[in-house]
């Protein structure tokens, strides 16, 4: 009888438990202590209880109360308030969660992908001086990187609210940071910025399924991913093909099995060859697989036993560092900067053995020209440019490109956007296109629809501020189509859509770099942006030169810009660059070109009879276009038609 009892006791209690604890009241992570709400505007409390449980929630001396539905969920709102803080908010339910720190300002949701999402660890170099930034009033949120194909979430995986601090900072969006900082600074207010950006990711990949339904192609993918067999055949195929890849590598490598990379190596019978530099342009038969790179420097003895940084500018694809026959540190993709920190006592007088193995496992491996390559410690510098001893290791066919599962069309909008929807918001800074190059002629449908989707999920005409793609890719000599380009001017259609802004960056971009380091100017002219549109200050130049007005006269054009401040102005160069004319034909040659006006540009044609396009800045990377208002504002690239042809 008594076995019976306890058996019975167990039961009520499993039975009991999770009723227990689906009573107590849960709020999202979005809803935490440290937030940052929207000034100014109701905003919304929500989170999940028992059905029909009863919440009260005291916030600022008044109380209010709701019950939840009867699915559990519930939500407030909480009348406008002034900015300021901090607050403190109290719920009760079965359970009270206590919230502190609570402040009242803007909230911009910062989305794109890695140029947005790019930490200000990997820029500190560049901004030394933020490594002791210190601004309570100043807060991020990041959304962790996943997707989800099958449903929109209700909350996210993980996060918190973060002020800015020594300890901090280096995990805020650099563009984040910087525009928050700008703002804070004219406003005197809190800012909170959410980062839900994700490294790589196209624009379709942040589009609802609703959305999707105007693009077919991606509405199948996104049909396809909510399969698992079907992600987990690509995540498998993924694994096993780098699996096979580097083991096949690694136990064909002859200067793993030679220890290539021991201080005592000889490696005088090697070729020698000048970095940085291509493969391609290298002492070694071409193709894929592992190259061994020795250099021998002599050090003084005040470096002897100190700490120092090898600095090794970017790697094409992948790099392990020896110094003295002791590993520095791998760095596994290309983008990232190599900076390896030296522990003491692994530098000495005399002579000292740098050892490099770099993998190439797609196209055409090197070290990228235009970047530091150096030893240094505290000051000093010792450049490491020039000859190295070099030998390849192993050949190795190239690597099959891996899928990257969460970038189908779809599962970031599920899982990092939906989530977000009830959080009221102040507007949208975007900064994105570089995954959408390969096909930019859709850019224009895609963004249209992304702007119109995210509004319609948060319920209001969400101002939209986004960066157009800056210059990337060598200089070409002579003008021709671009990708880059097209893409650029599918932005540039984009502010046909109302409350919509974009930032011209087509100078703050890095030939040899998709991640310029620039990013304290790209968040200045977003927030002239913001400035403009947002807090209606219309004395702000907000934008370079526009073209408003074309007109031809015998062999002259003639182009009539607006935004010019007090006047158009050349900057690198004493002649202005870039423009292009072409036939029906589109074979487009150089122009020259002068101001000839406050407002005005003439392009003066000796080569094309009645021609029927013009164009600026339309390239890959149109380093030297140098048009400029007196703002120091770009003009920003475009392409214009002329005349009809048939």
């Amino acid at each position: 009888m008594m076995y019976q009892q306890q058996n019975l006791m167990r039961a009520l209690i499993l039975v009991l438990v999770p009723v227990l604890c689906f009573s107590q009241i849960r709020l999202p992570k979005l809803i935490s202590s440290g937030m940052v709400l929207q000034r100014s505007e109701p905003v919304k409390i929500w989170g999940w209880a028992m059905a029909g449980e009863h919440v009260e929630i005291s916030f600022n001396s008044k109380t209010s109360n709701v019950n939840a539905d009867k699915l559990g969920n519930w939500s407030i709102t909480i009348p406008a308030q002034k900015a300021g803080g901090p607050f403190k908010m109290v719920l009760k339910a079965s359970n009270t969660i206590v919230l502190d720190d609570i402040l009242f300002g803007d909230v911009w949701l910062c989305s794109g992908q890695s140029n947005m999402e790019l930490p200000m660890s990997r820029l500190m170099d560049h901004y030394p001086q933020e490594a002791k930034a210190n601004n309570t009033k100043i807060r991020q949120f990041v959304v962790p990187d996943t997707a989800n194909f099958k449903k929109e979430q209700s909350d996210v995986n993980s996060g918190k609210w973060v002020n800015v601090n020594p300890k901090s900072i280096a995990e805020f969006s650099g563009v984040g940071y910087f525009f928050a900082s700008d703002l804070y600074a004219r406003h005197g207010i809190p800012i909170g910025i959410i980062n839900s950006a994700v490294g790589g990711s196209p624009a379709q990949a942040w589009l609802s399924e609703k959305a999707l339904k105007n693009f077919p192609e991606y509405l199948e993918e996104n049909r396809k991913a909510k399969d698992d067999s079907f992600l987990s055949a690509i995540e498998n195929s993924n694994k096993e093909e780098g699996k096979f890849w580097y083991a096949a590598l690694n136990s064909s490598d002859d200067g793993l099995k030679q220890g290539w990379y021991r201080e005592d190596y000889d490696d005088s019978q090697w070729d020698s060859t000048s970095l940085p530099a291509s493969f391609s342009n290298m002492p070694i038969s071409q193709g894929n697989g592992a190259v061994w790179f020795r250099k021998t420097i002599e050090l003084s003895e005040k470096w002897a036993n100190l700490p120092a940084k090898l600095v090794l500018g970017r790697i094409v694809d992948a790099d392990s560092v020896f110094v003295n026959g002791k590993f520095a540190g791998t760095t596994s993709y290309q983008y990232p900067p190599r900076k390896y920190p030296l522990a003491s006592g692994i530098l000495k007088p005399g002579r000292n053995i740098i050892a490099v193995r770099v993998i190439s496992n797609l196209g055409i491996g090197g070290f990228v020209l235009d970047k530091h390559y150096c030893l240094v410690v505290g000051t000093d510098s010792i450049s490491l440019k020039g000859q190295w001893k070099i030998k390849k290791g192993s050949s190795m066919r190239p690597m099959t490109s891996q899928v990257f599962v969460r970038n189908k069309a779809g599962g970031l909008y599920n899982a990092m956007i939906a989530p977000l929807q009830n959080y009221v918001l102040k507007g949208v800074l975007w900064y994105q296109g570089e995954s959408n190059t390969q096909k930019p002629d859709e850019y224009f449908d895609l963004m249209q629809s992304l702007v119109k989707d995210w509004r319609k999920a948060w319920g209001k005409d969400l101002p939209f501020l986004y960066v157009q793609l800056p210059g990337f890719m060598s200089e070409k000599k002579t003008p021709e189509d671009s990708n880059w380009a097209i893409l650029r001017e599918q932005q540039r259609k984009l502010k046909s859509v109302a409350n919509t802004a974009m930032v011209v960056a087509i100078d703050l971009g890095e030939w040899n770099d998709i991640h310029p380091l620039n990013k304290r100017d790209v968040s200045r002219r977003l927030a002239l942006q913001a400035e403009h549109l947002v807090y209606g200050n219309d004395k702000v130049i907000a934008t370079g030169p526009v073209p408003e007005n074309i007109r031809t006269d015998k062999n002259k054009i003639v182009i009539t810009f607006s935004n010019t401040a007090d006047g158009l102005k050349l900057k690198k160069s004493t002649t202005l660059c870039y423009f292009a004319i072409a036939a029906c034909d589109e074979k487009y040659v150089w122009a020259a070109a002068q101001i000839t006006g406050r407002n005005e540009v003439t392009i003066t044609n000796d080569f094309i009879n009645d021609p029927a396009f013009i164009t600026y800045a339309w390239a890959d990377n149109p380093a030297t276009a140098n048009l400029y208002n007196s703002e120091d504002l770009p003009a920003g690239p475009f392409k214009e038609v002329l005349r009809k042809c048939k």
